[in-house]
Parts: structure tokens; C-alpha cells; sequence
């Protein structure tokens, strides 16, 4: 997820018909029915969002958690798992990480300096613990400086360098949260600790006989989705934009994560160095003084809890493709 833009909206509203302009997508929220009419007064407090990657991990529970607070949601998505491309692969397949993480981020900023909006939108920019890459100092905090790592990390830095220069150039309400590693049952397949999760799952019903790994030494600094997600709206409900840490402030090593997740199953591990990054990040431990004290958000799910939820849902997961 990039960003999520929390619009203050216009003071008039104006329609050729009775119809209101403001409906929910069922999917999103409960929808207006159609005919009714929203006053100019109701339309200027509206709270509306408009997430990127709104079917990710973190914008499937951001979206959730806005919807509780009464926001209006809108969202784009980077890719469909059903969507045939076979005669558009050469449209349609990913762009590279400095297109959409770095001047994905420029796009959605000079957006909403060119549309007149800089003083109607508050602006989140996802960014990353992949930042500090070849760690400096340990803890990492908002004053560490960084060494990212892998291309992934430098497009993020330009990202994050670019929502302080709007922020100073235009007094744009833009705030950078730089997210330490956080999971859960939404994970994408391809991260360690669902791989790890999904393995614990399969090859206790049979469908899987071994997991491969690569460096179970690397450490991180590992949280829940939900508890990020929240400190993302917290970030933008402060009187001044500034950029925080969020993380758990402990670190633990993958090999760790694995012993947890498979303390029921008797297998076998191979460190493979196939597996291993050209450039590895060793140790990412985050500090999340200042967000604790400015924000008042503090980590509610223990690494231990963490680790079960993602085993458990897998283990539904996998049960249910077990009967199909």
C-alpha cells in the first residue's frame, strides 16, 4: 500500500439531479439510496479515503478500520488474480519499483498541489524499515540514517524524500510512516513468515513435504497488520504532519518465527544459500518512541499471538482445499 488521501470535502455541492452524488459501493459500505440528497453542510464534513493497493494486507484492514470510523472509501488496486492478460502481458505486467514507489508517489502529491486540494487532504505515505538496509545503528529511529539495500528500498527513500519536500515546499499535511515488519493471515504468499505459516499448515495435512529457507539468522522486527493500520490513521489526526517509526521494539531471529510456527510438526530445515538476497539485510530493530508518545499508539498483539493467528488461518486454509 502507497498512500491514503483523507479529503476534507468542498463547502458546495451541486447536482442536475435529485439523485445524490455520494453513494457507497456496496463492497465498501453501506450504500445511500438512490433519490436522496446530501446537503451542502453534510457534503463538506464527509470523510472520504482514497487507499492504493486497498486489496493488500494493509488496505484490506485500513479499509475495514475507516469504515468502522464513518469514512467514505475509495480504492485502487495494483493487480487481479482472475484477470486473463494473455493478450496484453506486454500492457498489463508489473511495472518496476521506481514507477509506482517513487513517482507513483510524486504523481499522487503534485495531483493534489495541481488540483488545488493542499489544504483538503491529508496524505500517508506507506514507507518502509527497508530503508535503514545496511543498519547504521540499532534501534533504528525517524533520525537514523539510511542505507537501503535493494532497489525496493531506494525507490521507497525517494518517496520518502519527496513527501518532505512537498510538505516543506507547499504546507501539504503529508506524513511518512516508516512501517517496521508487520503481518498476518493477509500476508502475501511470498513473504517468509506466510511461506512458514502456509508450510506449518500444509505438511501437517499431508499436502506438503518440506520448506525451504534461505538466511535463518536475519532478524526483524516483526508486529500486526491491524495495529499498523491504526497507527496510519493516528498519524493523520495530528495538528502538525510529521513522520513516525512504527515497530514493536523487540527483535527476533526467522529461526525463531519457524520453531514457533512449527513446534507441533517434526521437520527437518535446510538453510539454502540459493534462497539468500545479493545484498541481505541482517537486522532491522525499530524504536517507536516517538509514536508511542506523540500518537499514543502502542502494539496490542505479541509476536507469539502473531505467529498462531497466521498458523491457525492457514490451517483453515488448507483444510478447506483439502475437501475441495
Amino acid at each position: 500500500m502507497s498512500s491514503v488521501n483523507l479529503e476534507e470535502r468542498p463547502t458546495t455541492a451541486t447536482s442536475t439531479t435529485n439523485e445524490s452524488p455520494y453513494h457507497y459501493a456496496p463492497r465498501f459500505g453501506q450504500p445511500i439510496s438512490l433519490g436522496s440528497t446530501i446537503s451542502p453542510e453534510d457534503y463538506r464534513k464527509r470523510k472520504v479515503a482514497l487507499i492504493t493497493g486497498i486489496t493488500g494486507q494493509d488496505g484490506s484492514y485500513l479499509t475495514e478500520l475507516l469504515l468502522e470510523k464513518g469514512y467514505e472509501v475509495h480504492g485502487l488496486i495494483r493487480r487481479s488474480s482472475s484477470f486473463n492478460t494473455g493478450r496484453i502481458e506486454h500492457l498489463y505486467k508489473d511495472v518496476h519499483e521506481r514507477d509506482v514507489d517513487g513517482l507513483g508517489t510524486l504523481r499522487l502529491l503534485d495531483a493534489i498541489r495541481t488540483c488545488g486540494l493542499t489544504k483538503h487532504v491529508r496524505f500517508y505515505q506507506a514507507s518502509t524499515s527497508e530503508l535503514y538496509g545496511k543498519v547504521i545503528e540499532t534501534p533504528q529511529t525517524e533520525n537514523t540514517p539510511f542505507y537501503p539495500r535493494s532497489p525496493y528500498g531506494v525507490a521507497k527513500l525517494y518517496a520518502f524524500w519527496i513527501v518532505k519536500n512537498y510538505r516543506e515546499s507547499y504546507d501539504m499535511f503529508a506524513c511518512n510512516g516508516i512501517l517496521f515488519n508487520h503481518e498476518s493471515p493477509r500476508r502475501g504468499r511470498t513473504f517468509v513468515t506466510r511461506k512458514i505459516s502456509r508450510a506449518v499448515a500444509e505438511i501437517s495435512l499431508g499436502q506438503q513435504e518440506c520448506l525451504y529457507l534461505g538466511n535463518l539468522s536475519a532478524k526483524r522486527d516483526w508486529g500486526h497488520a491491524k495495529d499498523y493500520v491504526e497507527g496510519m490513521w493516528k498519524m493523520l489526526q495530528q495538528d502538525q504532519p510529521d513522520d513516525f517509526v512504527l515497530a514493536t521494539g523487540e527483535t527476533h531471529p526467522v529461526r525463531e518465527f519457524v520453531e514457533k510456527a512449527f513446534a507441533v510438526v517434526n521437520i527437518k530445515l535446510n538453510g539454502k544459500p540459493m534462497y539468500f538476497r545479493p545484498a541481505e539485510v541482517e537486522l532491522l530493530h525499530g524504536l517507536p518512541t516517538k509514536a508511542e508518545t506523540q500518537l499514543g499508539w502502542k502494539r496490542t498483539v505479541d509476536f507469539d499471538s502473531l505467529i498462531r493467528e497466521m498458523v491457525e488461518a492457514d490451517l483453515i486454509g488448507a483444510r478447506a482445499a483439502d475437501r475441495n
